[in-house]
């Protein structure tokens, strides 16, 4: 949901700044409390930078974690969008292996109307048995 357009006045290494934006007030205090830090924390470690300088040097630490967050996101985007396809591929699996295990069903019931104990081997196998069964069932159609 779009916020409209507000005013914030932000105090930023004592200096007031006016923003306009679409973030919540919330948004902009917690931006302005993390610059606030990260400033002291610079003028800290480096007591010989002026504001300006730390600011760069804020807006270069900042970008460089912009940019590691895209590059985490974007491989994320990548490994979400290969298990989606490794997802479909699961899925036809077992879709095949359902169908193999029916005509292995079906194969197994020919052979107890036949009165075999015989032990299906393979797919291919209870593929042959379901076949003599329907060239059976077509001889027999077609005598009658």
């Amino acid at each position: 949901m779009a916020h409209e357009k507000t005013r914030y006045k932000a105090v930023i290494a004592d200096q007031t700044y006016t923003i306009i934006g679409q973030e919540s007030k919330q948004h902009m205090d917690m931006v302005t409390k993390l610059i606030n830090e990260q400033l002291a924390e610079l003028k800290e470690l480096s007591p010989q930078l002026d504001n300006e300088q730390a600011a760069i040097l804020l807006a270069v630490n900042a970008f460089s974690d912009q940019l590691k967050r895209q590059e985490k996101n974007l491989n994320l985007i990548k490994e979400v969008t290969e298990l989606k396809q490794k997802m479909v591929r699961f899925t036809e699996m077992e879709n095949r292996i359902k169908r193999i295990e029916a005509i292995e069903n079906e194969a197994r019931a020919v052979l107890k109307e036949n009165g075999s104990d015989h032990e299906i081997k393979n797919h291919v196998e209870a593929q042959q048995i379901l076949n003599e069964k329907r060239k059976g069932q077509i001889k027999q159609r077609s005598s009658n």
